[in-house]
């Protein structure tokens, strides 16, 4: 009998290298993939580089269309999963009812999930913010201000079971991160 699909995703703050990583080890492992900036920009009919210095709270990024942004998400993972295929979301998944909501869909199709949680010091964070504001191909609006807001809102995944979330850190080379993912996943979800 095949294994079952799962769902893997990557959340956290601005900046922590989730995108990176998220989609680096998708294209790795042949599975389908979701960006949050991606998917908002679509739903808003702007084009994935399009610049939206917008506020938190306001515009593209208020709580309404926000909403909508996580709710497509969990709608194209679960045309995944309903298809026997896992599947990697990618977004900040602040608030332990959007996490909730991913839980409840993977019990749904009885699909091992597992919540990797990017960090990594808020030295490299700041670098990173830098090099994305000087690239003209950056999807991510995230600014320095946003990342300050983003942390004092942010929900510590305590909700979480153990075997369902990885904290991991994103400094470091892509492929040995990618290399280290795979392992730990391994162990995690029985990969």
């Amino acid at each position: 009998m095949p294994n079952p699909p799962e769902l893997v995703v990557f959340f956290g703050l601005i900046a922590t290298g989730k995108s990176t990583l998220a989609h680096a080890w998708a294209k790795a492992e042949g599975l389908e993939y979701y960006n949050s900036d991606r998917v908002r920009k679509e739903l808003a009919g702007l084009a994935a580089e399009c610049s939206r210095k917008e506020s938190l709270g306001q515009g593209i990024y208020s709580k309404e269309f926000s909403r909508k942004t996580y709710t497509a998400l969990l709608e194209r993972a679960e045309e995944n999963l309903r298809a026997g295929r896992s599947v990697v979301l990618d977004g900040s998944y602040q608030s332990i009812n959007e996490r909730d909501r991913i839980r409840e869909l993977a019990r749904r199709y009885q699909a091992p999930v597992c919540f990797v949680l990017c960090q990594c010091p808020e030295s490299v964070l700041q670098e990173r913010l830098v090099m994305r504001a000087n690239d003209p191909n950056a999807v991510s609006d995230g600014r320095w201000e946003i990342y300050l807001e983003q942390k004092k809102r942010f929900s510590a995944p305590d909700e979480l079971e153990k075997t369902e979330l990885l904290v991991f850190s994103t400094e470091g080379e892509v492929d040995v991160l990618i290399n280290e993912l795979t392992h730990k996943l391994e162990e995690k979800i029985g990969r």
